[in-house]
């Protein structure tokens, strides 16, 4: 009877290796082999997971598509905020209109100086920078994905409208615009709650930038579009078209979308347990708690954050609201080409961005620079590089050299959102919403005080009046390299250790009878968890290094890998020999 029981192991194991595993390592083993990508898997919330599906789509990474699906999101953030800088050139414009007797006047839709110009597109800001830090609260209990998806439906809801606010004059425009502010305004701090739950801390820079780079591709796509429809259509049709996008694209985010891997019905299980252990490697399981925040508001990194935030900001912002009327000022284009030349700097943006932010990741991977040195690196070199950029403009008066230094000023800023953007989920991940939406909040500052700021030094259309723009945004710019290279960090504060959260199921789920299988080693590691939490072990509890998240990502790898091979059927007595034998 020996040799039955013999058979099924030699068939369920490969040759042995003398080589000992790590603790980690025998751990996910374990995981996985419990649960053959062959077969569907329950996992501890209850949830019967999908094993590997061998279809195109089913074989991309859930976390992917909900990058994608946040990129498409930002796509609709900007192109409904960035709307109005085109079609307000087509509402203040002089038309020509030919009279029966053959007589032509032109005549100016609304009478609007730059000043008004100014109040009316930054009235968009005065909205936003109200629902920043009460937006990241309320990701941070209530989960990401109804606050970013229903602030984007409600903004394209509101600008469907715009058309008939602007027949009220502009201050009625301003309203609409000051409501829509309110609902975007959530929208940066809830995507750092996705990203909390759904990011290995070794792809946060390429998931995260992937996802902001739709704004700047949404501004791309934005500025040529609108032109052709503002010349051919008229300009109320911008808002119509903008504004119906956007409610298509949230029907999808509602329905793909989860806050978490663990609610996810299609995500694998090998893709499940690598999140779930890198980012409990990183800081373990986390309590709720409040932002502490005397220690966050003396905290050199986070101000670091903050002015890097609103120095970004206030460079782009200026841009984004004005690029066109400069374009048309000075070298007179029409709407066509001022749309179409206004948006070549995004997306040279875009492609930076989305590339920097793997460039950046590589290098932790890689172990040739730490959190700390990439984010420095990247968000100085990109200030710099933008700050000789403006310089240059202001001293420009040919055509193609101006547009060429705005894009790559422009264009070059991509590289700080692998510094300052991703710097909130280093630092504090657990707290990355709230911090979000205080670094935005302050960032939002100069898209309010900026148009207002060009209206005033901007009153003849004068080149040395719009020198004088230029020069401002360069100044900003170099402060923010001086300071966030004296003041920032890559690493895990002390006043937000153990602060990161991964919840698989409730309390309530988690039964007797789950704690009465625990083994041996599950139990020391609670105990290692209950440690740390009460202070003890300090010693024990050092920084992670970029290798210990490589090593868990290694093994998944080989793991799928063998997954992808069918096991040998084993029949229920040969399975109950072996039971017996192991007994």
């Amino acid at each position: 009877m020996a040799e039955p029981a013999d058979k099924p192991e030699s068939s369920l194991t490969e040759s042995p290796d003398t080589t000992e595993d790590s603790p980690e390592e025998m751990e996910m083993k374990e995981i996985f082999q419990e649960t053959p990508a062959s077969s569907h898997a329950i996992h501890p919330d209850g949830n019967e997971r999908p094993p590997i599906s061998h279809s195109l789509f089913g074989k991309i990474p859930k976390r992917y598509i909900v990058a994608f699906m946040a990129f498409l999101g930002f796509c609709n953030v900007y192109m409904l905020r960035v709307n109005l800088s085109v079609a307000i050139v087509a509402m203040v414009s002089n038309m020509s209109m030919e009279h029966e007797d053959g007589t032509v006047t032109n005549i100016q839709e609304f009478h609007w100086d730059s000043k008004m110009q100014g109040m009316v597109l930054g009235s968009f800001f005065y909205g936003y920078i109200i629902t920043q830090i009460p937006g990241g609260w309320l990701a941070t209990k209530f989960g990401g994905k109804v606050l970013f998806g229903g602030g984007i439906a409600m903004t394209a809801l509101l600008t469907l409208f715009t058309p008939l606010a602007v027949k009220g004059g502009a201050y009625t425009l301003m309203g609409v615009r000051i409501v829509e502010g309110l609902f975007e305004g959530v929208t940066y701090p809830s995507i750092h709650a996705i990203w909390k739950n759904w990011a290995p801390p070794l792809e946060r820079s390429q998931l995260a930038t992937a996802a902001f780079s739709g704004s700047y591709v949404g501004t791309f796509l934005c500025l040529p579009i609108c032109g052709v429809l503002a010349e051919h259509v008229g300009w109320p049709s911008i808002f119509y078209v903008f504004g119906a996008l956007g409610l298509v694209w949230f029907v999808g985010w509602w329905f793909i979308v989860t806050d978490s891997p663990a609610t996810h019905s299609t995500i694998s299980y090998q893709e499940l347990e690598y999140i779930r252990q890198t980012i409990t490697i990183e800081g373990g399981v986390a309590k709720e708690g409040a932002l502490p925040w005397k220690k966050v508001l003396t905290s050199g990194p986070v101000w670091a954050i903050l002015v890097a935030h609103f120095c970004e900001n206030w460079g782009f912002y200026t841009m984004l609201t004005s690029l066109p009327l400069f374009l048309q000022q000075i070298f007179h284009y029409d709407l066509d080409e001022d749309g179409v030349l206004s948006a070549l700097p995004y997306l040279v943006m875009a492609v930076v961005v989305m590339g920097s932010g793997q460039l950046a990741d590589l290098l932790r991977q890689r172990q040739l620079l730490s959190t700390t040195a990439v984010r420095k690196v990247f968000n100085c070199t990109a200030f710099m590089i933008q700050a000789i950029f403006m310089t240059a403009v202001g001293f420009t008066h040919d055509a193609v050299a101006a547009i060429s230094c705005l894009t790559v000023a422009i264009g070059v800023g991509g590289l700080a959102w692998s510094g300052f953007s991703v710097n909130h989920l280093d630092i504090a991940p657990q707290y990355a919403s709230l911090l979000m939406g205080v670094s935005n909040c302050i960032a939002t500052i100069p898209g309010i005080v900026s148009p207002s700021v060009v209206g005033q030094l901007v009153q003849h259309k004068l080149s040395t009046e719009w020198q004088m723009v230029f020069f401002i945004a360069a100044g900003v710019y170099l402060f923010g390299a001086i300071i966030y290279a004296v003041f920032a960090s890559g690493e895990l504060q002390s006043w937000a250790e153990g602060s990161v959260q991964y919840v698989l199921c409730s309390d309530e789920d988690y039964s007797e009878a789950d704690k009465e299988g625990m083994t041996q080693d599950d139990e020391e590691e609670e105990e290692e968890d209950e440690k740390r939490e009460t202070g003890d072990g300090k010693e024990d509890d050092k920084e992670t290094s970029d290798s210990d998240f490589v090593n868990v990502e290694n093994e998944i790898e080989a793991q799928d890998m063998a997954g992808n091979e069918t096991p040998p059927k084993v029949t229920e007595e040969e399975t109950n020999q072996s039971s017996e034998e192991e007994i």
